[in-house]
């Protein structure tokens, strides 16, 4: 296929080409990958400052995604791409193979580094979706920081990068400078843009931005870091989120408040409890999806709910099909059960299912959202999707909504979310609400001073 790029792609690309460092925090759906191959290609054979190449991805993208678009393109075609996945001899032998670009799932970034040691000889890494990277004490984080200073060009994308606030910031910048920007630990940069929030002695819950500091971080990262909105840039169909908003029966609605007051109940004679106030979170998901595990791992129904929302979901999109992102495991074997005559398809990644759901094959595919949240191009299958049971996780749910919500999608985006009233749902939409705000809060600040920077 012949590359016409947008303007905004080329942006990117040259962006990639002048800066031997750079953040892209560009939202799903604006072509990232092809743009950033672009840079590569004319890097390796243009300039002639990259040769030897680590893309870092998720799983179902480094299985799917790179060498995909190495294939569909042209001018990438002649590209060659190795991908180490599999066992350590698989992994071995494509490390060996001759390529341009070596592609790696972030799960074997230890393996990597442990395995060429001294011999690291890779002189430009590319961390797709780096977000997953932002907890410092991550064995993946320190893995590449030990190689970090033998990297001549690094190269972050993502469309969420602090999903969970500022303190998500600060490894994802440190493998780009080394903490020249945003100080060489945690600590220092903790102290000089935080104060503490909740704690307990010495014991610090969450830490709060101090006045201010949020445009000062912008403003120390923004010479590094390009961020696009899609809205600004592409006619892509609205997304059009709705609340389904469901009254558990008087019973249910008892029987959910006394095990919220006891976090103690018992089902067909088995015990469930939550000794945490995170399992009680936990649990309490459980019953609004419609049934819960007790303390052997089996599981109860506590309520039909859901199910006969999506049952009147489904009956209105008629032929449409239909994407159903659920939660947990017993949620998937009543969605099996209760909508068997539809033949769904549970989905995990799978080229082959990909496929068949984009040709329209499919009416109801069911998904945990972490195991499809990147890279996946599903557009063409549907425009209709279905929260089960909500996320906590901002960044799992943007980039869930982005499998659908993309370039090439040609009509709105119908994402509906089941809210029982009156339970944690209320709650989870909350706070996936105001985190996003706070994440949009950097982002649009960084926009904000290239385009006063570009106007001087």
């Amino acid at each position: 296929m012949q590359y016409n790029p947008h303007t905004y792609q080329t942006r990117l690309k040259d962006f990639i080409i002048d800066h031997r460092y750079s953040f892209l925090t560009v939202d799903m759906g604006l072509g990232k990958t092809v743009t950033t191959l672009t840079a590569i290609q004319e890097l390796i054979e243009d300039y002639l400052e990259a040769e030897r190449v680590l893309v870092i991805a998720p799983k179902s993208v480094a299985e799917n995604t790179w060498t995909g678009e190495c294939a569909k393109w042209d001018h990438l075609a002649h590209l060659r791409v190795s991908v180490v996945m599999g066992d350590e001899k698989h992994r071995i032998k494509a490390l060996e193979a001759p390529a341009d670009i070596y592609v790696i799932n972030r799960d074997n970034v230890q393996w990597l580094t442990t395995y060429l040691g001294k011999d690291w000889d890779f002189d430009t890494v590319i961390i797709d979706e780096s977000s997953s990277f932002k907890n410092p004490q991550a064995r993946r984080f320190k893995a590449l920081r030990k190689v970090r200073p033998h990297i001549r060009r690094m190269v972050l994308l993502t469309g969420t990068p602090s999903p969970n606030g500022h303190m998500d910031l600060w490894a994802q910048l440190w493998l780009i400078d080394m903490g020249q920007r945003l100080g060489r630990t945690l600590t220092s940069y903790r102290t000089k843009y935080f104060k503490p929030g909740r704690s307990n002695g010495h014991v610090v819950y969450d830490w709060i931005l101090r006045p201010g500091a949020g445009d000062e971080i912008s403003r120390q990262i923004q010479d590094v870091t390009v961020s696009l909105k899609a809205e600004d840039w592409l006619e892509v169909p609205d997304l059009i989120e709705t609340d389904i908003r469901i009254a558990l029966s008087p019973t249910e609605s008892k029987a959910y408040r006394d095990f919220e007051r006891d976090q103690l109940m018992s089902i067909e004679g088995k015990d469930i409890e939550a000794v945490t106030a995170a399992a009680l979170a936990n649990k309490l998901l459980q019953f609004t999806g419609g049934a819960m595990y007790d303390t052997e791992h089996g599981w109860h129904t506590t309520n039909d709910a859901k199910l006969r929302a999506l049952e009147d979901i489904i009956e209105t999109a008629g032929d449409e099909p239909v994407l159903v992102f659920y939660q947990f495991k017993h949620e998937l074997s009543r969605l099996l059960e209760r909508f068997k005559a539809l033949q769904p398809v549970t989905f995990s990644g799978e080229p082959e299912t990909l496929r068949e759901w984009n040709e329209g094959k499919i009416r109801l595919l069911l998904c945990q959202p972490a195991s499809v949240q990147y890279g996946l191009n599903m557009q063409n299958g549907g425009h209709i999707l279905v929260w089960y049971t909500p996320t906590w996780n901002l960044e799992q749910y943007q980039q869930a909504n982005a499998r659908l919500h993309r370039q090439g999608q040609e009509r709105p985006v119908l994402c509906y979310r089941l809210i029982c009233e009156g339970t944690i749902d209320n709650r989870v939409i909350g706070a996936i609400s105001t985190k996003d705000s706070a994440q949009e809060s950097l982002l649009a600040i960084i926009r904000r001073m290239h385009a006063e920077n570009s106007n001087k």
